[in-house]
């Protein structure tokens, strides 16, 4: 299939423009954004963006659950569409870029092509994904989970935010929930453009990330029992301790983990005592332990080897464990014939890269499921995400969307 030329690139400036004015909308306190989402703000976002490209010739679907999808032509009725894009809602202090960027970088693929009236065979179409982030309703990506079949239409609008209000109530209250069957689309391919959201692509500068897998997640809910007591009167032989099991466990996650270097993750985030009162001794202890690779093996062996060893830990020093999986994905492999297109544009680009893997969940890692997929990363200052002190550069924006641009027209094939 024909190539674009090394010297067709997009318009950095215009493209900087665009993210800086769609960052006007659900301003953070603190430079970044909040822009939740099905809130007033992201009802705002949505209508921005969908002018911008109805500007740019597009015509706009919508589908039950307010995925956006902008729609260029192709010259073949027939073809199937080359997908691109990411999502436009943010965390309550989110930067600027997460997320926007694949949006955005989206919308000036298909200005550039309009600016070199470059007609393509297959159709491009922009998607904003809903609800990447999953901050407002749990759980992230959950459109696109819709979309490739991880969830049903009734689960998702069923979920609640902290106010108790439905998602699927609040689609409507902000008039962006469409009539289009979720899923019903048949894709080509999709790209996503994305922040790294990590600090090796600036560490090692490198321009690009040819994101190769994406991780995958196993989440433990674990209890520790022991009994509750008086923290001054009970002498430290007699006592069952579960902070005592919180700590010794929290330090077996970190051993699991460093041993599988490199590439494997865990930690404990969440975290329950009780009584949690200041002069009692914990009776109980509720926390989840986070793992993940993006080697299946690897990940079943840490979670296998965190069953086998914490009972052990905790019932030396007089206290009990029982766990489960309450939130589990295997590691998706990006498709390989989308990922060397992007290598390759990168090569033809003169971008420096290297190979990747995303650290976290991404709207692309379920429509991997359904259609040829993969991901481009730029750097970000000091891998700094989900804030918002969140950095990048005009530079390294212009060079991941030149990427994208000649990843996504060489997939959806130039007509002479």
């Amino acid at each position: 299939m024909p190539s674009p030329a090394e010297n067709m690139k997009i318009d950095g400036q215009r493209l900087w423009d665009t993210l800086m004015e769609m960052a006007k909308i659900g301003p953070g306190v603190a430079g970044g954004n909040n822009r939740q989402t099905l809130t007033d703000e992201d009802a705002e976002g949505r209508a921005l963006f969908q002018s911008w490209c109805e500007a740019a010739g597009c015509t706009m679907g919508l589908d039950e659950m307010g995925n956006m999808f902008a729609r260029r032509e192709g010259t073949d009725p027939d073809a199937l569409p080359v997908y691109v894009g990411s999502h436009l809602d943010t965390q309550p202090t989110g930067g600027k870029y997460d997320g926007v960027l694949g949006v955005l970088g989206g919308l000036e693929v298909i200005r550039t092509l309009n600016d070199l009236n470059i007609k393509t065979k297959h159709p491009i179409v922009v998607v904003n994904w809903t609800n990447e982030e999953g901050t407002r309703f749990a759980p992230a990506m959950l459109a696109s989970g819709v979309f490739a079949g991880r969830h049903t239409l009734d689960w998702a609008y069923d979920r609640t935010d902290a106010a108790g209000k439905r998602f699927g109530d609040e689609l409507e209250r902000i008039g962006w929930k469409g009539e289009e069957k979720v899923g019903d689309r048949k894709m080509h391919a999709m790209f996503e453009l994305h922040i790294e959201q990590g600090p090796i692509l600036e560490a090692e500068g490198k321009d690009i990330g040819v994101v190769t897998h994406g991780q995958g997640l196993r989440w433990v809910q674990c209890t520790v029992t022991g009994k509750e007591s008086h923290t001054g009167s009970t002498p430290m032989a007699m006592r069952r301790n579960a902070g005592r099991g919180l700590a010794l466990v929290t330090e077996l996650v970190h051993e699991i983990a460093m041993k599988n270097q490199p590439g494997a993750v865990g930690a404990i985030g969440h975290v329950d005592v009780y009584p949690n009162s200041r002069n009692i001794i914990p009776g109980k202890v509720v926390f989840t332990v986070d793992m993940r690779t993006h080697l299946l093996d690897k990940l079943n062996g840490m979670v296998a080897e965190l069953m086998d060893r914490a009972p052990k830990l905790c019932e030396e020093i007089g206290v009990g464990f029982e766990a489960e999986i309450v939130g589990q994905f295997d590691p998706p492999a990006f498709d390989e014939g989308c990922v060397n297109t992007i290598r390759q544009a990168a090569d033809r680009l003169g971008y420096s890269h290297m190979d990747i893997v995303s650290g976290a969940g991404h709207d692309a890692c379920w429509i991997n499921d359904v259609a040829p997929t993969a991901m481009i990363m730029c750097p970000c200052v000091d891998g700094l995400s989900h804030n918002e002190a969140e950095e990048i550069s005009p530079e390294w924006a212009a060079a991941g969307t030149n990427v994208l641009f000649h990843a996504v027209v060489e997939t959806a094939e130039i007509v002479e």
